[in-house]
């Protein structure tokens, strides 16, 4: 009896138009059946949220393609929950156009759509393609099949091994933007820290009212070494041209600070 193939839903914060989601479907496409249900518009950097104060509405692109007015974490709930017949076995975002390390994986939409398939207890993975921004080049120029051919790769690691996420844990990959024989390979790292200048334009409008533009552009990751010198964050690994797998938990509690506050806090009842 042949063995039941995987059901895989897929979304992203790039919006449902990005050209890696296709690339990502067509890879998952030879692993099993994919059910892809994205934003209508891009989301990028909206971190994670559920849309209450408006109605969601659903538009049919295609056979198991969706496009919802709501952000990633909708897009999941709402696949999950009431467009797919059954239960997803993976929840996979992406690929991003642009890195999640580090600390962005708080600010990402993309990343919250894997956290909401992990918050509903399904195995979730982000993808993201370390697109570098500075350099000038078109969508089309990215490598979208690295980031696919190396999801695809994981995938299958997974489902030959048996291997099982924990509770509550989703994974996070990200993969340089090389041709696929030059990722170095696939490193597991954990979350470092990236530094950005922070920098907030201020403008006026014609009506002669002021007006921002946040952003910031990035300064480098901080750099960190281990008991034994060796550098293994997620920031690192791929500065150095490989992919990084990095596992991240639900439960984000500092866990060695309560035990040094317990030794100094005196509650009161």
């Amino acid at each position: 009896m042949a063995a039941k193939k995987p059901r895989f839903l897929l979304s992203n914060d790039d919006g449902v138009n990005a050209p890696g989601l296709r690339v990502l479907a067509d890879a998952l496409s030879k692993l099993g059946e994919v059910w892809t249900v994205a934003p209508l518009e891009e989301k990028s950097t909206t971190g994670h949220s559920l849309t209450l104060h408006k109605p969601l509405r659903v538009v049919t692109l295609g056979a198991r393609f969706f496009g919802v007015n709501g952000s990633p974490a909708d897009c999941v709930n709402l696949a999950a929950r009431k467009l797919m017949p059954a239960k997803p076995d993976w929840i996979i975002s992406g690929p991003n156009r642009g890195a999640n390390l580090g600390q962005d994986v708080f600010y990402s939409g993309t990343v919250s759509a894997a956290r909401e398939g992990a918050i509903m207890g399904y195995p979730s993975l982000a993808v993201s393609l370390a697109v570098d921004f500075d350099r000038p080049g078109l969508d089309r120029d990215h490598h979208y099949a690295s980031a696919a051919r190396m999801t695809v790769q994981l995938l299958r690691h997974f489902a030959k091994t048996g291997l099982q996420l924990p509770a509550h844990t989703l994974l996070n990959l990200n993969v340089p933007d090389l041709a696929w024989n030059k990722v170095r390979g696939l490193k597991l790292g954990r979350q470092g820290f990236r530094h950005y200048d922070g920098q907030i334009l201020k403008r006026r409008d014609h009506r002669g009212k002021d007006y921002f533009w946040v952003g910031g552009q990035y300064k480098g990751y901080r750099r960190e070494r281990t008991v034994a010198g060796a550098e293994e964050t997620d920031c690192h690994w791929v500065e150095e041209g490989y992919a990084s797998l990095s596992p991240l938990r639900l439960d984000t509690t500092d866990t060695a600070f309560i035990r040094e506050l317990s030794r100094h806090l005196q509650v009161s009842k």
